[in-house]
């Protein structure tokens, strides 16, 4: 049963790190335009679609979230926050490419997002000795992988990284990327204050996603606000005439909103599979993470943004995401 939970979780992971593979096929847009329209999707259809399968015959998805009013307003509002880190997310693939800026970003998150929910919560008992060991494993395999991009960045000629990477910038990518890490942390910490929003009768692989709605509704705010902004400021509102594009924008969108879903919704599922382990259902968000990383690093080589880096780099790389990998199990062998 631990073992379908993981790999379930672990194809929600290469679907989310896959999901900025279709952004790719995107025509004649600007950022913040199919930012916008691919949030719709990730943030709003799919998850309100996957919700619908956590309501019980005759109850109210309303009901639920307004005879918890508390955790219902802390769960949108760190989604809010969240929703901060999703905008910079982005950001960082712009500056970084997949494999740094997914590594970065999604490593400090994964971290803070163990340790500081069960502080935030009060649920500190989930905050074992095997779990932070898992943790401090994960965080050394990101560290390296950092320092695999650091010498990337030295390695490689600027129309190398501009060739694979078009707007590659390592100082303000690297910036952004830990301000992600930061602030997307705060999906952990909304998850667990939306803990309470569950129906008893719901089945256990389901359980989480209303709190992952209210999540990801928070985040949507955030974003859409400033995609609109962003449109306003500069001027790209004529993004949403242009009709002879929008059938193809609309499915490599589409298709990225539900790839990136994917990974809450696997998470969800791979949980409901780990309940006979405490270990790995507190360490579940950053076995999440890791995953993330470790196959948005695959999708790095795949895509050739470590072209031109000498055979050292390339080993770092790999020996980073081989330490990923046994974090992945460690708490468990503890």
């Amino acid at each position: 049963m631990i073992f379908i939970g993981l790999l379930i979780i672990a194809i929600g992971a290469f679907c989310q790190s896959s999901s900025y593979v279709p952004i790719n096929k995107i025509k004649d847009w600007s950022w913040e335009s199919y930012w916008m329209i691919q949030g719709v999707f990730a943030w709003l259809v799919f998850p309100i679609l996957g919700t619908l399968l956590a309501i019980p015959s005759g109850a109210s998805l309303f009901n639920l979230y307004a005879s918890n009013p508390a955790a219902t307003f802390k769960t949108i509002f760190f989604g809010m926050l969240w929703g901060v880190g999703g905008l910079t997310f982005g950001l960082s693939m712009r500056y970084l490419g997949i494999a740094l800026g997914q590594s970065v970003a999604l490593g400090l998150c994964s971290g803070l997002g163990t340790v500081l929910t069960p502080i935030f919560t009060g649920d500190t008992q989930d905050l074992t000795l095997p779990v932070i060991v898992g943790v401090v494993v994960m965080l050394a395999g990101i560290t390296i992988l950092g320092i695999a991009g650091s010498m990337k960045s030295k390695e490689v000629d600027e129309e190398q990284k501009k060739d694979s990477i078009k707007d590659f910038t390592f100082g303000k990518g690297i910036l952004v990327a830990v301000l992600s890490g930061f602030m997307s942390a705060c999906f952990a910490i909304g998850l667990g204050f939306g803990s309470p929003l569950i129906w008893a009768s719901t089945p256990e692989i389901f359980k989480t996603l209303p709190a992952v709605f209210l999540v990801t509704l928070g985040g949507f705010i955030v974003n859409a606000g400033y995609c609109l902004f962003q449109n306003k400021k500069n001027h790209t509102w004529g993004d949403y005439r242009k009709g002879n594009v929008w059938g193809n924008n609309l499915i490599f969108c589409a298709l990225a909103g539900f790839l990136w879903y994917s990974q809450f919704f696997g998470l969800s599922l791979g949980k409901g599979f780990l309940a006979k382990s405490s270990v790995l259902l507190a360490f579940s968000w950053s076995i999440l993470m890791s995953l993330d990383v470790t196959f948005s690093n695959v999708w790095g080589i795949v895509l050739k943004e470590w072209k031109g880096c000498s055979k050292k780099t390339i080993a770092i790389l790999l020996s980073g995401l081989v330490i990923l990998v046994i974090s992945c199990f460690l708490p468990q062998l503890l």
